[in-house]
């Protein structure tokens, strides 16, 4: 069964540059240059292990009440990130989705003759519809 989603407590440790994150109920680390990237990359790190532990079919840990999570140092933030593992499964899910898509008779016949691959003209169009850059 998918957990949908969750908040788990994290540890942010200061450090020369940015911050230094640990995710106690996956023991996992990652960083980021500022608290806002560091967070984010706490919610991909957990969403990377979560998913992963859901495809292997393991049970993802229950969070830790964050009452019972410390810090290290007076300096350490502890907080809470939150996860939906659905929809970072979708966002990040880059298999191929076959789609039925009409156009006029001519102008398939000409996008053939010019070898137009039709699935990258339409995956290109819809990023440029939707104004997105990377991926």
């Amino acid at each position: 069964m998918f957990l949908l989603n969750n908040s788990y407590p994290i540890i942010l440790t200061p450090d020369k540059v940015g911050y230094v994150v640990y995710v106690p109920d996956f023991n996992i680390n990652t960083e980021g240059n500022t608290l806002t990237e560091a967070i984010e990359m706490a919610r991909d790190a957990i969403g990377v292990v979560g998913i992963d532990m859901e495809d292997d079919g393991e049970t993802l840990p229950e969070p830790t009440a964050i009452s019972e999570v410390k810090a290290d140092s007076a300096a350490d933030i502890v907080t809470l990130v939150d996860v939906d593992f659905g929809e970072y499964r979708r966002r990040n899910d880059m298999k191929a989705v076959k789609k039925n898509c009409t156009i006029p008779s001519w102008l398939n016949f000409e996008a053939e003759k010019a070898g137009v691959n039709f699935s990258a003209i339409l995956t290109a169009a819809r990023k440029s519809e939707l104004k997105i850059q990377s991926r």
